[in-house]
């Protein structure tokens, strides 16, 4: 069975979009990746497209989507950054919140530990999910 993971936070334009987009890059196939947001914003953190882009991994195409039941229940493991109590909980569903520091309104050079933060978990859900 193909693991489903949904990344959540607030406004889908950072955290949750720069974690699906590592999941994609690492999984290939192996893994349904999923990304949404509370309060989706109009688009992608401009900063947090060039910081990926650095390591070759295309955000251009990403748009912020709302959340809605249907992600929550396709999935095993949800993982919010952020989102607070505007994310409900199904039972059956493996829940982690990972607490990072919100990308909005930073530079490219802030950012960059961030990403590499996020990687660094993506990397460890992966062994752990395979």
């Amino acid at each position: 069975m193909t693991p489903e993971v949904l990344f959540v936070c607030v406004h889908n334009a950072g955290r949750s979009q720069m974690a699906a987009a590592f999941l994609r890059h690492y999984a290939g196939d192996h893994v349904v990746v999923r990304s949404a947001g509370s309060m989706p914003a109009a688009e992608v953190n401009r900063s947090v497209v060039k910081s990926m882009g650095e390591l070759g991994i295309a955000l251009n195409e990403a748009v912020p989507r709302q959340l809605s039941d249907g992600d929550l229940r396709a999935s095993d493991v949800v993982i919010t950054m952020g989102c607070g109590d505007a994310c409900p909980i199904f039972p059956g569903k493996r829940y982690l919140d990972w607490e990072l520091e919100d990308p909005a309104g930073k530079s490219v050079e802030e950012i960059r530990p961030i990403r590499d933060e996020i990687g660094r978990r993506v990397k460890l859900l992966l062994d752990e999910l395979l």
